[in-house]
């Protein structure tokens, strides 16, 4: 299982023990050093069954400084792939990916779900 995550981040930091404390192997990536490319970013969006805006993260400063809440209604799948792969920090973290599932976000009782 791949763990995507930003380490300063309070909710990757909450996941990665959750993980831990549940004894869950991962291998980390840290979401900005090793930033998802396109096709890493399409086929996880399709396997995930989620919509694309999901995949972004609105509470960054990032996502605010670019206007993207404005902008993103007017770009296609393709764009907003693109634009994802450009910057770890638009992306939604942590991203948990394993055989069958794409989790976004850390919400307790779905991962729980999905993982055990």
């Amino acid at each position: 299982m791949q763990f995507i995550c930003y380490p300063k981040c309070s909710t990757c930091q909450k996941a990665r023990k959750w993980l831990d404390a549940n004894g869950i192997e991962y291998t980390e990536r840290h979401i900005v050093d090793d930033n998802p490319r396109y096709v890493e970013l399409r086929s996880w969006y399709e396997k995930s069954g989620l919509p694309l805006k999901k995949f972004f993260n609105t509470s960054g400063m990032l996502y605010r400084e670019l206007e993207l809440k404005d902008k993103l209604p007017g770009m296609n799948e393709e764009e907003q792939l693109k634009l994802l792969a450009t910057n770890g920090m638009l992306v939604k973290r942590p991203l948990l990916i394993g055989d069958g599932h794409v989790l976004v976000g850390f919400r307790e009782a779905e991962w729980e779900a999905k993982l055990k």
